[in-house]
């Protein structure tokens, strides 16, 4: 077990307490706020009971820094507003804001990231395909779940629940959604999978000491 938590982790969580006030404060959108953000309120008191006795990678520590920025960002705006995802729209000329795209694309690598490391730390004897295919497994099956507490939440919320789905009017959103997950698996197993063994190597080695 670690003494103290890593200063990085701390610093960041302190960080995302202050966007979360600012944007509470600021939005104009408090219950699309509220439903964006749920996970990091959900995530990050986990993240912080069990930074000394499971520290995660430095990597993965990152990664859901930046997804909870990108929740809170979409969350403040709704992501269908998101003014950076404007610019990104008009330099490329798409259809549609592709903020949303982003997000989930974000999802896949934290989501990923996170099944690759509880999975290689396990002491689980999977071979290098089986484990890349379970991380793609299990990306997809969250990813779906999400989907799902989505149209729940729009079955709950009727109109009111636009700006949560931002669909932008697009039939095939929640498929769209669900590859950009899986795209952000396929990141993690065929780009960051040696880093990040090798950091995962280094945080037990700590955590024995």
């Amino acid at each position: 077990m670690m003494k103290s938590r890593p200063f990085y982790f701390t610093a960041g969580v302190a960080l995302l307490a202050l966007l979360l006030i600012i944007t509470a404060l600021t939005t104009e959108r408090r219950l699309t706020w509220l439903m964006e953000v749920m996970p990091i309120f959900i995530i990050v008191p986990i993240l912080w009971a069990t930074a000394r006795r499971y520290p995660l990678t430095p990597v993965l520590y990152s990664l859901i820094f930046v997804g909870c920025v990108s929740l809170i960002v979409g969350g403040m705006y709704s992501y269908a507003r998101v003014p950076v995802g404007f610019y990104v729209q008009e330099w490329l000329g798409l259809a549609r804001n592709p903020y949303d795209r982003f997000g989930h694309l974000l999802q896949g690598l934290v989501v990923s990231l996170s099944a690759r490391e509880v999975l290689a730390r396990g002491g689980y004897r999977l071979g290098a395909k089986m484990l890349a295919f379970l991380v793609c497994c299990v990306t997809l099956a969250i990813s779906a779940f999400y989907e799902l507490i989505e149209w729940w939440v729009a079955l709950a919320l009727g109109k009111d629940a636009d700006d949560f789905l931002g669909t932008q009017g697009d039939e095939w959103d929640t498929q769209a959604d669900m590859l950009c997950a899986l795209l952000g698996a396929a990141f993690t197993v065929f780009v960051l999978g040696r880093w990040h063994s090798r950091q995962i190597e280094n945080v037990m080695k700590r955590t024995r000491q």
